[in-house]
């Protein structure tokens, strides 16, 4: 059983930069593929980026491309998401995921998550 815990959330102005924790235990950590989700109030749940389990490889949603960056740390089994020029509408609920399979990450059905971490950017 994977227990993932985010961290790293907080109330930034818009414009602010953020970077946001996943320490990961329970697994073998390197055989996972991760990924970044988020829920805004009112709205469902989704995608952010993920990154193969080499670490190599990534995926972005157009919505932060260019200013997100998801990166994985197989030897400290940690997983980071670094936003930059943040805006209002990033305010959401950031929650870390984690599957055997990169694809299954992107399409929203990773078997582990965490339990969030609150990002609020204000105007």
């Amino acid at each position: 059983q994977v227990r993932l815990v985010e961290s790293g959330g907080g109330l930034v102005q818009a414009g602010d930069s953020l970077r946001l924790s996943c320490a990961a235990s329970g697994g073998t950590f390197s055989t996972y593929a991760m990924g970044w989700f988020r829920q805004a109030p009112g709205k469902e749940r989704e995608f952010v980026a993920s990154v193969s389990w080499t670490g190599s490889i990534t995926y972005y949603a157009e919505f932060v491309k260019g200013r997100f960056t998801i990166s994985k740390d197989n030897g400290k089994s940690m997983v980071y998401l670094q936003m930059n020029s943040l805006k209002p509408e990033d305010t959401a609920v950031y929650y870390c995921a984690a599957d055997g399979r990169e694809t299954v990450v992107r399409r929203g059905s990773p078997k582990y998550w965490g339990q969030g971490t609150q990002v609020t950017v204000s105007s």
